[in-house]
């Protein structure tokens, strides 16, 4: 959780421009999810395809869109912050574009050959990988996406991350409070 002070700045950061803000939402660390992105009507998908067993609905990741002073945004940016429950994305593009992209995302290929779910939706998960991508992978990585927003190793920071001409730039921000 953060300060009054603190969401309204990170609010004020995230909805500065007219882009459209989505979150990538780790259903396993959200609890409470899908009754309250159902509560209050969240244009939402789940990143997995299909019909889902409820338990690994619950626990999958989805793509919400947050809407400026909307209760799904407040709910999840105050109570979910430094708690780890996703990372928010900064896009032009529709919810079925971004879900496309992201899907591409969710499986990784390990030296060894195995393939396993990759949780680039954990912030603390991002944060450490992202700066390890070449240019070539950021690009693959943000896709549609001009910025990536996540929490700081500190609760009171936003990291924003965006690709650069070498990679990753990230740019810390203090949310105060």
């Amino acid at each position: 959780m953060i300060t009054e002070q603190a969401l309204r700045t990170l609010a004020g950061t995230l909805f500065a421009d007219q882009l459209p803000v989505y979150a990538v939402i780790d259903g396993a660390g959200c609890p409470a999810l899908l009754p309250m992105l159902d509560r209050h009507g969240v244009p939402s998908i789940c990143l997995y395809r299909g019909e889902l067993e409820p338990e690994l609905a619950e626990a999958a990741p989805y793509l919400a869109e947050l809407i400026p002073e909307s209760p799904f945004t407040r709910w999840f940016l105050g109570e979910g912050w430094d708690r780890h429950w996703g990372i928010l994305l900064k896009t032009d593009a529709g919810l079925t574009e971004v879900r496309s992209h992201l899907r591409h995302l969710t499986m990784a290929r390990l030296p060894d050959g195995r393939v396993v779910y990759f949780r680039f939706y954990d912030p603390r998960v991002t944060r450490v990988f992202l700066p390890t991508c070449t240019p070539e992978q950021t690009i693959h990585f943000f896709g549609p996406a001009s910025a990536i927003f996540m929490e700081g190793e500190r609760p009171a920071t936003l990291l924003r991350m965006e690709p650069g001409p070498d990679g990753v730039l990230a740019a810390p921000m203090p949310l105060g409070g």
